[in-house]
């Protein structure tokens, strides 16, 4: 039988939710003292916590007065989920990838939605990719921060002002973290448990009003679950 040895060393902060995931400094179990426990978030008290998270987030992260912010279920992987089920198939896509959330990405886009018109521009873990190779005429996914490789873009730079396509970033190991240039990104995803700390379950998925114009204007060829 292994026999463990107690660590010699712990961590200065003791408190972790799912993940796990460092709770934000000067966290303790008073923050839950209002918290709306047993309540649908339908009920007035879920409302106005929920149009509070999202008017923090945009005040925090300096998000753009004309994007719109949502509270999604599933964490960060339903947030990208919902955009590239509701928003792809319209033109090609990009798909960027150098570990195993972005490749993770690019097998749904292969293998459940299928598009023909799909190129992928990858770099093995630890590197990033010639993001030169990009097409911005075309609809990119990509991650800003490699969550399993620590792996990041330098910066917005490379993502061209002027741009047909859409860029739909998961940002959910970047976010709260690293600057994100917002102007240069049409969907931007983050969950509350990987940035805040916060409990599992919950995503953010935040559109560019050339984001909102693709989902009322196009139809994808494919039924969405309802969940989107």
């Amino acid at each position: 039988m292994t026999t463990r040895t107690k660590p010699g060393l712990r961590p200065a902060n003791p408190n972790f939710s799912s993940g796990p995931c460092a709770k934000r400094p000067g966290w303790s179990v008073e923050a839950l003292t209002n918290a709306a426990l047993g309540r649908s978030h339908r009920a007035k008290i879920g409302k106005t916590k929920l149009e509070q998270a999202i008017e923090l987030t945009r005040e925090v992260l300096q998000i753009p007065a004309d994007y719109r912010i949502g509270v999604v279920p599933a964490s960060d992987t339903g947030a990208v989920e919902m955009a590239l089920w509701s928003l792809l198939g319209q033109r090609g896509v990009d798909m960027v990838a150098w570990e195993s959330f972005g490749s993770g990405w690019v097998t749904d886009v292969v293998k459940q939605l299928k598009l023909a018109d799909m190129r992928r521009i990858e770099a093995g873990y630890g590197a990033l990719p010639d993001l030169t190779k990009i097409d911005f005429d075309r609809d990119v996914v990509f991650t800003w921060n490699g969550t399993t490789s620590g792996v990041r873009v330098p910066n917005g730079d490379f993502i061209p002002a002027s741009r047909k396509g859409l860029t739909i970033c998961d940002a959910t190991s970047a976010a709260f973290a690293q600057k994100l240039d917002f102007q240069k990104l049409d969907v931007v995803t983050f969950s509350w448990q990987k940035v805040l700390g916060g409990e599992g379950a919950h995503g953010m998925l935040i559109l560019s009003p050339r984001a909102v114009e693709r989902l009322e204007s196009y139809k994808p060829a494919w039924p969405l679950p309802k969940i989107f």
